[in-house]
């Protein structure tokens, strides 16, 4: 079930580049609220304490456990395996994109990309889990 904080969906970002940080909170802060982790190990600890978020967007390639690794802690989880995931990549390869869709990312975005789509995405991905929810 989505949780609210003020009525605000929680929004994950798992991101080290510092520009990619202020980008995404610009534009998916005013709607979310957003919180920032800079690698995978510090994402899981923020889970873990209690924070859990209705979707991620992490970066793929992040330090101390990066995006699919981190894609494969959510998975393996009771507690986290049904939080959406989508997942960002400077890489444009077809199978680097088979490979988190296949494990367990709910959709995979190539930087550069446009925020107004990737806040569309969002949208999409919050809409299917209020209907299934």
């Amino acid at each position: 079930m989505i949780s609210t904080t003020a009525n605000k969906i929680k929004i994950l970002i798992v991101e080290d580049d510092v520009y990619m940080q202020l980008i995404l909170n610009e534009f998916l802060g005013n709607k979310y609220e957003t919180s920032v982790c800079v690698n995978g190990m510090d994402a899981l600890a923020t889970m873990q304490n209690g924070n859990i978020p209705d979707l991620i967007i992490s970066d793929l390639n992040i330090s101390k456990l990066n995006g699919l690794e981190l894609l494969g802690q959510l998975q393996a989880s009771d507690f986290f395996k049904n939080i959406p995931v989508i997942i960002v990549s400077g890489e444009d390869s077809s199978e680097k994109r088979i490979l988190c869709l296949n494990s367990g990312a709910d959709d995979y975005i190539v930087k550069p990309f446009n925020p107004v789509e990737l806040e569309a995405r969002v949208r999409v991905i919050l809409r299917r889990i209020v209907k299934y929810n």
